[in-house]
């Protein structure tokens, strides 16, 4: 273990009873990378996830987290921290100023209330209090929650289940400027497109094992992003190609059919693509 990594995680086991709900995990995230981790419900990934924060104790493997053992981290380790997690700050009669000023006052070195409102976009909603809010300016304000205490690392759980597209665009400006700012993130989401676009590295789990690690455009290997053609033929059936020339197979088409090819297509797997195709060969092999 070294302390230029922010995260460094060594064959972590975490059991319940017969249950092994983490099996061998090895990952290293550096500092000032954000990193997404994909998987299905009951993956691993909340449960790796609260090992991480210092929630939940491991059966065993190492465990480093900004240079720390989660499961000894004190007071100023905690503090280094954020966290937004998938439920949202409950706050009757407190206004989003109020909050984060009391919420200010537990850090040794936050940032000013009025820069963390203007960062996450709640300027006009300072003085309202924190149940009138919408879905989508509650979670900017646990965005705001998790990032007073200026923190070195930050995981956010779910951040933008609920929102509409606009403002997950909005949130993504947000993440991007944290990431710009130096601040290390942890993601977990469900929405693929949304961990290409925030993402340096992504890893997929399912049943507690990683099943890779990479950049978001080399995340499966090489032959998992071969470009598929698609077209139906003369006799009216559909007809798949994958292909490293995809102009060269169009061309072809043209010039045998002699015209416009029907329902002609050319694909890049996607991140979606390839990460739904790896969970199902993967539970194809288990079974």
């Amino acid at each position: 273990m070294t302390h230029d990594a922010a995260v460094q995680v060594r064959d972590l086991h975490k059991h319940y009873g017969s249950l092994h709900a983490v099996d061998g995990v090895d990952l290293t995230i550096q500092r000032g990378e954000t990193f997404a981790l994909l998987g299905p419900n009951g993956a691993g990934k909340s449960t790796t996830i609260e090992i991480l924060e210092g929630y939940r104790r491991r059966t065993s493997g190492v465990v480093s987290v900004l240079g720390t053992d989660p499961d000894h981290g004190d007071l100023g380790w905690k503090a280094r921290l954020g966290i937004v997690g998938q439920s949202t700050v409950e706050s009757d009669r407190a206004t989003v100023r109020d909050l984060l000023t009391l919420s200010r006052g537990l850090y040794p070195d936050p940032r000013e209330v009025d820069d963390v409102i203007e960062a996450v976009g709640l300027e006009k909603k300072a003085g309202a209090r924190c149940d009138k809010l919408s879905g989508g300016q509650r979670r900017r304000l646990d965005v705001a929650m998790g990032v007073i205490g200026r923190p070195e690392l930050l995981f956010l759980d779910e951040p933008t289940t609920g929102f509409d597209p606009e403002a997950r665009r909005e949130f993504w400006q947000l993440v991007h400027s944290l990431k710009d700012g130096g601040t290390t993130i942890i993601l977990t989401t469900h929405y693929l497109d949304e961990a290409a676009e925030l993402a340096d590295r992504v890893g997929i789990i399912t049943g507690g094992r990683l099943l890779d690690v990479g950049a978001v455009d080399e995340i499966g290997g090489v032959d998992a992003r071969r470009p598929v053609v698609r077209w139906r033929a003369a006799d009216g059936e559909r007809r798949t190609l994958v292909t490293d020339t995809p102009a060269s197979v169009v061309a072809e088409i043209v010039a045998h059919t002699g015209g416009e090819p029907r329902d002609l297509e050319v694909i890049r797997p996607s991140l979606e693509d390839i990460y739904l195709s790896m969970i199902s060969d993967n539970a194809k092999d288990a079974a």
